[in-house]
Formats: C-alpha cells, sequence, structure tokens
C-alpha cells in the first residue's frame, strides 16, 4: 500500500533541515505502529520520500510525502493516529491512497508557489516597477555553485501585494521546480534588491504534473 500525506511545516520546525524532517516522520509512523515498507541491502530504510526539500528557515502549508507501507491498512482515523505522534509546528492535512505503481512524486513536480511576507513594507509602485523589469527580461543571468545559469525561464510569475496605502506587504511567486532547473526565491529577492533576512517565506503549493 502507498499512502500520499500532505501536511504544513509552522513555527521552529522551519528550522529543522530535510533529512532530520525525514527521520521526524519516520519516528512518527513507527510511534502509529504502521507497517512500514523497508529497502533492501544492508541497511534498510523506510520508503518515506518528499516531494521536494524545504529552503530551511521556510514554512510550508503544502508539504507532500510518500509512504509505501508493508500491507492495506484503513485510512479511517489515520490521519488523528499520526497527528499524535507529531511535535507541534506539523499538522496533517490530508491523506489519500496511491497508486502503487505511479511515478515517484520528486519526479512529478513541476513548479511550486510562495508568498514572501516583507518585514517593512516598500513602495508599492517603485517594488511593481522592479517586478515588470524582471519579467520582461530575456534573461538574468546569475551564478550558483560557481556555475552560471539563466534565472529568468525560472520564473512563472511574480505579482506584488499592497495595502491600500500602496505600501508593498507581500511578493506571490511562482518558480519553476523541476530536476535540474529549480528557482529559489532568495535568488529573485536577490534581484529585486531586497535581503532575503528582512522577509518571511511560505511555499503554499506545489504543482504536479497530472
Amino acid at each position: 500500500m502507498r499512502i500520499q500525506i500532505t501536511f504544513s511545516k509552522q513555527g521552529a520546525l522551519r528550522y529543522t533541515g530535510h533529512l532530520d524532517l525525514h527521520k521526524l516522520w519516520e519516528r512518527a509512523a513507527r510511534r502509529a505502529e504502521l507497517p512500514l515498507a523497508y529497502s533492501q541491502g544492508f541497511h534498510p530504510q523506510p520508503k518515506i520520500s518528499m516531494a521536494a526539500a524545504l529552503p530551511l528557515g521556510f514554512s510550508s502549508r503544502c508539504e507532500v510525502l510518500d509512504m509505501k507501507l508493508e500491507r492495506d491498512i484503513p485510512l479511517e482515523g489515520l490521519r488523528d493516529t499520526l497527528q499524535a505522534t507529531l511535535p507541534p509546528g506539523i499538522q496533517v492535512l490530508a491523506i489519500e491512497q496511491v497508486d502503487d505503481h505511479a511515478p515517484a512524486l520528486q519526479t512529478r513536480v513541476v513548479s511550486a508557489e510562495y508568498e514572501v511576507t516583507l518585514a517593512e513594507p516598500v513602495d508599492g509602485s517603485e517594488l511593481k516597477r522592479k517586478v515588470d523589469s524582471v519579467m520582461d527580461a530575456e534573461s538574468i543571468l546569475r551564478t550558483r555553485r560557481g556555475k552560471q545559469y539563466d534565472l529568468r525561464p525560472l520564473i512563472e510569475s511574480l505579482a506584488v501585494v499592497s495595502s491600500a496605502e500602496g505600501k508593498a506587504e507581500k511578493i506571490l511567486m511562482k518558480l519553476a521546480a523541476k530536476e535540474g532547473a529549480t528557482g529559489r526565491p532568495e535568488e529573485v529577492l536577490d534581484v529585486l534588491g531586497i535581503a532575503f533576512e528582512e522577509t518571511r517565506i511560505e511555499r503554499t503549493r506545489l504543482n504536479f504534473q497530472s
């Protein structure tokens, strides 16, 4: 049996890394006495996989993981059972059974959406001008890990959310999230002249191939 769990990650758990989050879910599944399926070999690992790693410090309301079980179990009541084994900051939003032979989650993610909240609101018209300049650019060359790449094709959409007084409070981003072609919110913020440290970033949606 293969189940897919959608969950949020908030509060102090924003600073829990990908590997630690994986272990957290493994412990939760064991405490819930789920019949986890394990890989073969000298160091068997539980068959748990995340759709997309969430950068450290980001919160999320849309994380998704796959979990393989040795046998079928009823899903009724499972959400509450799992929730009771998880720390504050992780909220189970949905659990569903998926096809055992469906492609791995990681291979199906095509884009991710983010909500960036500015610590200090800025002039909305000026920020919108910068956003329009980014979206109108043919290419935005950046360097990551010593290699040059073009950020522009990785930005699918950008929008500014302003208050009634015209102060920009949030930026909404939709970035490509394919293997080998992943847009990063902090890179976009840098292009816009906004310090990453002066924002709070939340992933709001993962988009999958149908």
